[in-house]
């Protein structure tokens, strides 16, 4: 579903990835973690080229990319590919949850206005907003914001989802409704990638975890091996660092 190989990204004379490969199976669940400044969130903005990378193969879906010579069509057919959950929502403040999750679907897929809001309505209905389908973004919370946020990415039916902290900037009682609401779109076999930094959560719902700092993986393997027994010394002084994970409290 998604193979990366030596992807590079810098900065001016900063660089913030540093030949990056890994793959992800399809329905897979991949967390990303590591400390801040480790190039996780510019990883993610890669894929879909919001940030455009200096070096590597792309390869999403039906979509492959050299990422140091493409042309328009291969960068447009790329980001088709994947649908992306931001930290801070980037909702459209004025529209309603219902159109900012029916926007995609009119203006990318064609849909009529009928067939996008039956497809609206039953999203939001799966991330627990159904009532709030006419609120605008004012009148949400951050976590119904987020959530409304991941059921436009569903919309559009990707590929692959990509999460960047999803729950970074949310108030601490609201992570709980977010993480649930990605743990039920994980157990139906949605391939996902997510930059978090909630390790309880990594260890629960990824299928495989991958640990970066300074631009490199340092490590990576599934969830309860890296995360309860990290091999490499990197690893082990981050986890003692933020201290051990405790489960996270979002059982459905």
């Amino acid at each position: 579903m998604i193979k990366v190989t030596d992807l590079q990204k810098r900065f001016n004379d900063l660089v913030v990835l540093d030949g990056i490969s890994f793959e992800v199976g399809r329905g897979q669940v991949v967390a990303i973690i590591g400390p801040s400044g480790s190039g996780k969130s510019t990883l993610l903005r890669c894929l879909n080229l919001l940030e455009k990378p200096d070096g590597g193969l792309i390869e999403i879906g039906d979509a492959t990319l050299d990422a140091q010579q493409y042309t328009r069509k291969e960068a447009h057919l790329l980001r088709q590919q994947t649908a992306m959950v931001f930290q801070n929502y980037n909702l459209f403040k004025n529209k309603t949850a219902l159109q900012n999750v029916t926007e995609s679907l009119l203006v990318t897929k064609k849909m009529t206005a009928s067939e996008a809001e039956t497809i609206g309505r039953s999203l939001l209905e799966q991330v627990g907003l159904a009532p709030k389908a006419d609120n605008y973004p004012i009148t949400l919370s951050g976590g119904e914001q987020q959530r409304v946020g991941i059921a436009r990415a569903l919309a559009v039916d990707p590929h692959a989802i990509l999460l960047d902290e999803p729950t970074s900037a949310l108030d601490p009682e609201r992570v709980s409704e977010v993480l649930r609401v990605i743990k039920s779109i994980a157990e139906k076999q949605t391939t996902m990638v997510i930059v978090t930094h909630e390790i309880a959560f990594a260890r629960e719902v990824a299928d495989y975890v991958i640990f970066m700092a300074d631009g490199k993986i340092v490590e990576e393997g599934p969830p309860h091996a890296l995360i309860d027994q990290p091999q490499n010394p990197r690893t082990k002084q981050f986890l003692q660092q933020i201290g051990s994970p405790t489960a996270p409290e979002y059982e459905i």
